[in-house]
């Protein structure tokens, strides 16, 4: 008798950019020239100095246990940032880092949820919030926004979402799939409509260096009223080009805190000594001519994008994604085959023309697909002429 899996994970839809990034590599494995827009890695190295703080860890013997939330001098560290940064006050021990922002996220989840509540979640969305929020047994409530809005959560569609179990609110800002950046007015406003509710605040602000021409507002900095229901999420995958690294951080009320320190405690253990010692050394090195990079990049696929026939992309503020409208290619054909979703459109995208890109289903947007330009600038300019010539393909 073949051995039963629990319900949890029978349930779990696997990550749909892992799964295209995973076959995107296969192709180029067999050596096809296969033009990867799918995958949210910045295409940069991991700072010099922060690298080879992690080499002189290993050398020096520091790949020991560290304390379960991570080294007091890296929570120090993080405490000052998010004082100087972004205008936060957090004491050291209501840091808690993580294996990745991805990580700090569950533990948020599974240290604040019960079974029967819910977590209010914007769509556009990141694919693994859906998926944590059910782990904890929690139950997610979509909010869909819309282009009209610039893809942003607003305090009317907040409020219709409360009910009594709702637990709390989960914003990305920057967001991934949209790039969509929330003002300090759009922040402040939302918060009102939770003064006088007993509902947590999770931001997700992995991305807040990289915008362009905006300002990054921390949620708490906005609404400080909120502060002790803040949970602010951030890490070093996407500023500092550490995705390897894996290293997240959360800074939150101090009995949440101990809370996550105490699951992490028994889930992983410590984050990676090593990991650590890079990320003190990435908080000094950060490189500005990253976001200006990407900056000339969206600008080029933004532009080549709308442009194109039947495409509609709003210029994105922050990240590192252009979040197209392909709503009017739906229905039409290439060859036999019939384009009823995003998925059907991305899989002949890759297929005919190898450019990998990824689904707006994925995302709670069906009508949208995801294109990352954290790959190189002549990647971002063929990436144009192929969809160009793949839409010139498709018949009514």
């Amino acid at each position: 008798m073949k051995p039963r899996l629990s319900a949890r994970v029978r349930n779990i839809t696997p990550s749909a950019t892992l799964s295209i990034d995973a076959k995107t590599k296969a192709l180029i494995a067999e050596g096809k020239p296969v033009l990867n827009l799918s995958v949210g890695e910045p295409d940069f190295d991991t700072p010099v100095a922060a690298a080879f703080a992690g080499v002189r860890a290993i050398t020096s013997g520091k790949t020991r246990y560290t304390p379960a939330a991570g080294t007091l001098e890296l929570r120090k560290a993080i405490a000052t940032k998010l004082m100087r940064e972004n205008g936060l006050t957090y004491q050291p021990e209501q840091i808690v880092v993580s294996s990745g922002a991805k990580h700090s996220l569950f533990n948020i989840f599974l240290s604040l949820c019960d079974e029967g509540d819910e977590v209010i979640l914007p769509a556009p969305y990141w694919v693994s919030y859906p998926e944590q929020i059910r782990l904890s047994g929690a139950t997610p409530v979509v909010v869909q926004t819309t282009e009209a809005s610039g893809f942003k959560l607003t305090p009317n569609s907040l409020a219709a979402a409360l009910t009594p179990h709702t637990r709390a609110l989960l914003l990305n800002t920057p967001n991934n799939p949209t790039g969509a950046v929330y003002t300090e007015q759009e922040l402040r406003a939302l918060g009102e409509v939770l003064l006088d509710k007993e509902i947590y605040v999770i931001t997700d602000e992995i991305y807040e260096k990289l915008v362009y021409g905006v300002e990054q507002v921390s949620f708490a900095a906005a609404v400080p009223e909120l502060m002790n229901r803040t949970l602010t999420v951030n890490g070093f995958s996407k500023a500092f080009a550490m995705t390897g690294w894996r290293l997240g951080y959360v800074a939150a009320p101090l009995d949440l805190a101990k809370a996550m320190s105490s699951l992490q405690s028994h889930a992983t253990g410590n984050p990676s000594s090593i990991s650590q010692h890079a990320g003190l050394a990435a908080l000094e090195n950060f490189k500005p001519a990253m976001v200006a990079e990407f900056h000339r990049r969206r600008d080029t696929l933004v532009r080549g994008l709308q442009a194109l026939p039947g495409v509609q992309c709003l210029l994105p503020d922050g990240a590192f994604y252009v979040f197209p409208n392909i709503s009017h290619w739906l229905g039409h054909r290439s060859g036999g085959q019939v384009i009823d979703s995003s998925s059907k459109f991305c899989d002949l995208l890759l297929e005919q023309e190898l450019v990998s890109a990824v689904p707006g289903d994925a995302f709670g947007a069906p009508q949208n697909i995801r294109l990352s330009y954290a790959t190189s600038y002549a990647n971002v300019e063929a990436a144009i002429g192929r969809l160009q010539r793949f839409l010139a393909t498709l018949q009514p």
